[in-house]
């Protein structure tokens, strides 16, 4: 086997298709591209909204303008808390009232977010003093019952 016996597979490579050449090519006229107008050419066509003439959608619906979308996982429309759980404030001084700077500055969060909120999960420490701070039904019910008081 030599050098200059190497050739690519059969089909491999295919011969790249030599538009309007003459007659005997069979792509004459058009080149492949059907009629002539707009289709045709570079970047022809109508875009995806177009709806054949009709007022579009964007454009028949004005009241959709401006409608809160709370619903959708972006940030800038919903209100995003940071968790903390009953079990999280076992070994929490009593002493020390429960704010998210301290929380913050305790480690039991990360960032404050648009707020902290206090989950029912686990057993409720006795007689502890929470401020600006947000509960669950639950954690409520089950701090209330530990004696906790509330500052807003």
């Amino acid at each position: 086997m030599k050098l200059s016996d190497l050739k690519p597979h059969a089909g491999s490579r295919t011969k790249r298709v030599r538009i309007g050449r003459g007659h005997g090519s069979g792509l004459v006229k058009t080149g492949g591209k059907g009629g002539k107008g707009q289709t045709v050419r570079s970047g022809g066509g109508k875009g995806p909204n177009f709806e054949g003439g009709q007022t579009p959608w964007f454009r028949r619906l004005p009241q959709r303008r401006g409608v809160s979308q709370k619903a959708r996982p972006t940030k800038i429309f919903r209100t995003e808390f940071a968790v903390v759980n009953l079990a999280d404030l076992a070994s929490w001084d009593s002493n020390l009232t429960v704010t998210p700077e301290a929380l913050l500055e305790a480690g039991l969060i990360s960032k404050p977010k648009d707020g902290v909120k206090v989950l029912g999960s686990g057993d409720a420490p006795s007689s502890l003093r929470f401020r600006n701070v947000r509960f669950s039904t639950a954690a409520r019910s089950k701090l209330e019952a530990a004696g906790a008081t509330f500052e807003d």
